[in-house]
């Protein structure tokens, strides 16, 4: 069970109309944590890969996927959705650069957290900044063949796409590690009234 099971079940709603809002919602709370980021070392963090894996804790592997899905295909699209858009494009122009791939990971990331959640792992502080550390190191395998088919191999991809974004995802799986937990104590002391 996710947390978002938890409280449609406290309130007695699974319908199809709430689920969409929440899909649509969500998709939208993605596009906007493109776009904030947050001054750290060695690069600014965007707080997008926190609420991708956020999305996969909170509403489980379907609604998160669905979430996610409809956050790329805004981007597609062509809505300034994505991190440095419309600076730096917009659309599937933007989709197949350099980042093409880190977006492509949002999918497995998400379906990831959300299946890691359905057993638990967000109900504890340890389990759920394992869970999004997991998580978050799946973004990577795409993003960083993406990454060497766009630049070329012989570049330091390591360097350009992987080593400045890892201390930032420690600080996000910890943030994550608080979040959950408390979410579900919350949400218990709630259904104890």
């Amino acid at each position: 069970m996710t947390i978002y099971s938890a409280i449609a079940a406290r309130l007695g709603t699974t319908k199809f109309l709430v689920d969409g809002a929440a899909v649509v919602a969500t998709s939208l709370l993605l596009a906007v944590s493109a776009k904030i980021a947050v001054p750290f070392y060695p690069v600014p963090v965007t707080m997008q890969t926190f609420v991708v894996i956020g999305l996969g804790l909170a509403l489980g592997p379907a609604r998160g996927l669905a979430a996610v899905a409809l956050y790329l295909a805004q981007g597609a699209a062509g809505f300034p959705v994505f991190a440095g858009t419309p600076e730096k494009g917009i659309g599937l122009a933007y989709m197949m650069g350099p980042t093409g791939g880190y977006l492509l990971g949002y999918v497995p990331a998400v379906l990831l957290a959300g299946w890691l959640a359905v057993l638990g792992w967000d109900r504890n502080p340890f389990s759920a900044m394992a869970a999004a550390l997991v998580a978050g190191a799946v973004i990577y395998v795409p993003g960083l063949l993406w990454l060497g088919a766009v630049l070329g191999f012989d570049k330091p991809i390591l360097q350009f796409g992987l080593y400045p974004f890892i201390l930032g995802d420690i600080v996000k799986a910890m943030l994550a590690a608080l979040v959950f937990p408390l979410g579900w104590k919350t949400l218990e002391a709630w259904s104890n009234r």
